[in-house]
């Protein structure tokens, strides 16, 4: 058996990465509303009264964040169940546009037939 040489694949080099500049002139050139800034902000802004030293102060932060994020997971579970519904009915539609496409088929070649 003969075996084959394997040609090495030469790839293009990679472009450099951003210099510090360019990656600063990127984020000020941002909006505000840039997913990248608001994904992390809570929803409701924290109490500033409350004392990061107080232990009840700490807990009731923790549950309110607790609070939000059970919030947002739930929001999530229905956005998911809303695409899962929008994505079959999407497919559905396909379906039913090839087979009408079909349908046009036969009929073009029955006529011409």
């Amino acid at each position: 058996m003969g075996s084959k040489a394997k040609k090495r694949v030469v790839l293009p080099t990679r472009p450099a990465p951003p210099t510090v500049e360019q990656i600063l002139e990127d984020v000020r050139g941002a909006p505000a509303q840039d997913p990248v800034f608001t994904a992390l902000v809570p929803e409701e802004p924290p109490d500033p009264s409350l004392k990061a030293e107080d232990p009840e102060a700490q807990q009731e932060q923790l549950y309110q964040q607790s609070r939000a994020y059970v919030a947002t997971n739930e929001r999530l579970r229905q956005v998911g169940d809303e695409l899962k519904q929008k994505f079959e009915d999407l497919h559905e539609a396909g379906c039913r546009l090839e087979q009408d496409m079909g349908q046009v088929v036969l009929l073009g070649t029955s006529a011409t037939s």
